[in-house]
Parts: structure tokens; sequence; C-alpha cells
């Protein structure tokens, strides 16, 4: 395979919609997403109105890439073969010997080959991988810590309140408009038309009819590692480019006309209101590093007075599924299709495949080992 991939080659270029073509600011839609759920929690299942309560410096703890245990009720970040970086029991931290006693010596989590080949979720254990759920992270840490407060047991059960205000958010009736959807599956798709809820060998057979090619070159742009790179690279063999906006929590310049969800990324483009209700209270961004979690490259923990550094479980998936990397579409917007981009490669470094520029923390790892 060639080291270098251009959009030239490829026959077709497909795109997932929200935070790919459409972007959003995260500061503002995290505050609604996370008030809607606390809201059915309070409303609905009868839980203690201080969860609808946040200050700005509560955000540091929204974070993508997490993992929620439901046996122990903790939150880990993982790294790349499956071993608990950091981890919290709500939304406090556990220390070394806290996480040996969870996870034991090696630190392994026991679920991780489970996840790491599928992707999908459990009864045991659910991976924050977007946005739209992402505040639900911060929310079930908060009814753990409330629980804990109260002197309740953990158990998972509690886990079915939180599915029920996401489904509850989310729920699809919301967004069908005149029965325009089918209620039986279609036999094979055509053109013109538009199409939702299938599946890629339909789709397949529809590209192949319109390119007039047996193996069509496909490259999609997403966003999510369970919905679009892990599926789109594993089941249908096509060219993967990854949005991937902690790029720009880590010094990698923002393309003009994007949002500002960074901190380091430039002024706001949104209104002055918006701006002054939640930039200059201080709340993070979930696309920048946290100081309780760190970075969402590499994870760097000192022990005995010696700094590691090791790349995090998504990282690792990114560099696996992902033909490259970009922090938004904009970065790219304006170059020619013929523009060669460097692939993500086992043979070459680690900060290759990323587009303008790798970030920091993987900058930085790769000073440290040169």
């Amino acid at each position: 395979m060639s080291e270098y991939f251009s959009l030239s080659e490829c026959d077709v270029i497909g795109f997932d919609l929200d935070h790919t073509l459409c972007r959003y600011y995260l500061k503002e839609t995290s505050r609604l997403i996370y008030e809607s759920f606390a809201r059915y929690l309070v409303e609905h299942k009868g839980y203690d109105k201080d969860l609808l309560h946040l200050t700005p410096a509560t955000w540091d703890f929204c974070f993508k890439g997490l993992v929620v245990d439901l046996e122990e009720g903790n939150l880990v970040k993982l790294a790349e073969d499956g071993t608990v970086l950091r981890a919290t029991h709500g939304t406090k931290n556990l220390s070394t010997d806290d996480i040996v006693k969870h996870y034991g010596p090696k630190r392994e989590w026991k679920h991780f080959n489970s996840l790491n080949t599928s992707y999908t979720r459990s009864a045991k254990y659910y991976f924050y991988d977007n946005y739209f759920d992402l505040p639900g992270a911060l929310l079930c840490a908060r009814v753990v810590d409330m629980m804990n407060k109260q002197g309740t047991e953990i158990t998972s059960d509690f886990w079915k309140d939180i599915v029920a205000a996401i489904d509850h958010n989310y729920n699809t009736s919301a967004f069908r408009v005149d029965d325009v959807e089918d209620s039986e599956g279609l036999p094979s798709l055509e053109k013109p038309g538009w199409y939702s809820q299938g599946n890629w060998p339909h789709l397949h057979e529809l590209l192949k009819t319109m390119t007039n090619k047996a193996e069509p070159k496909v490259v999609y742009f997403g966003d999510s590692m369970r919905s679009d790179m892990f599926p789109a690279c594993s089941f249908a063999k096509w060219e993967t480019v990854m949005i991937v906006e902690e790029m720009e929590g880590e010094g990698v310049p923002r393309a003009d006309g994007c949002p500002s969800n960074s901190s380091s990324g430039g002024p706001s483009e949104g209104p002055v209101e918006k701006k002054a209700k939640f930039e200059d209270q201080g709340m993070k961004s979930p696309s920048d590093s946290s100081k309780q979690w760190g970075s969402y490259f590499v994870d760097v923990q000192k022990t005995e007075g010696e700094e590691t550094q090791k790349l995090t479980w998504c990282c690792h998936s990114i560099h696996t599924y992902s033909t490259m990397a970009i922090p938004s579409i904009e970065a790219i917007a304006d170059l020619p299709l013929d523009f060669k981009f460097q692939r993500f490669s086992s043979e070459k470094p680690i900060t290759t495949g990323y587009y303008p520029r790798p970030p920091d923390s993987l900058l930085k790892r790769e000073e440290n080992l040169s």
C-alpha cells in the first residue's frame, strides 16, 4: 500500500453529518445535553436536584474516550494494551493502590478484548465515543458521587436510568416527518433518492452501478470510532478519515470559519452573550485536554520521579482504523483534490498521518524517544 493517500484516487467520497459536515459549539451543546439528561433523572426518576447545578470547573471531568465500568462504578482511561491508566470512582480520582485493588497488579481491565474487537455496547461497560452522549459521563460520575454520599449501594442498576435519559433525549420518533420512512426494508437502492437505517451490502451494490466498477474505491469521513471508522474500515474496507477535534485542543491551528471549541483555537465566532455565559466562566471544552484525565492521545505518569508516556487506547484505535486524521473538514477544504496526505503506518513514526500536523503530546513523545 502506498504511503500516501489522495482524494482524487477515490471513486466515492462519503461524509458523516454531525460533528463532521455539521460542526457544533461544544460548550453550548454540552451544557444543553447535560441539563436535558439531568432534568430527566430529577423529574422522572426522583434524583436529587443537585444534579442540575454545575460549576465551570466541573467540566474538566468531561473527556472523550472514557469507559464506564458498570460492575465497579468506575470510569477508566485505557492504554493501548487495555491497562488502566487513570480511573475515578464517581468524580473522585482513584490512587495507584486503589486501581491495583480493583484491577490487579497489572491494572488489566478484563473486558478490554471484547470492547477492542467490537466497539459495541455492553451491559457491563459503556464507551463514551462522541460528543452527543459525552455529557452523560459527567452525569454518570455525579450520580455515583450522590449515591456514595447517601450511603446507597453502587450497582449497575443506576445505569438503566442513565440509558433511559439518553433514550428520552434522542428518541428517534422525534425525528420522523410525515411517514417518510418505509416500515419494510427495500430490496435495492436507486438513484436519485435518500435512504436511512440501511446496510453496507446494499450501498455497495448501488455504488458499483453508479461508478461502473466492480470494486469502487470509497473514502468515508466521520468522527466516531464506534459507528464510523471501525465498521467502515473493518467490514467495508473503505479508506477512512477521522475528524479529531482534540487535535485543536493540543496546538493544531483552527481553520478559518470553524467554531472555536478549543481554548487554543482563537477567538470565538459565537454571539457575545453566549461567550459571556460559557467561555468567560472558565468552562473547558470537551475537546481540550483535561487536568484530571490528561491528553486524549498520550498519558503522562510520574512514578518515583520517573516520567512515562503511554499511548492511549483511543490514539491506538485512530492509527489502526483510520487512513489519516484531521481536526475538521475545513482543515483540508482549500487543498486540491490530488493533494497527497501521509497515511498512518506501523512502519512510520506515530506522528505520521495527522494533518496539518500532529497534536502536541505526540510530538513531545517522539522528541523524548529520539
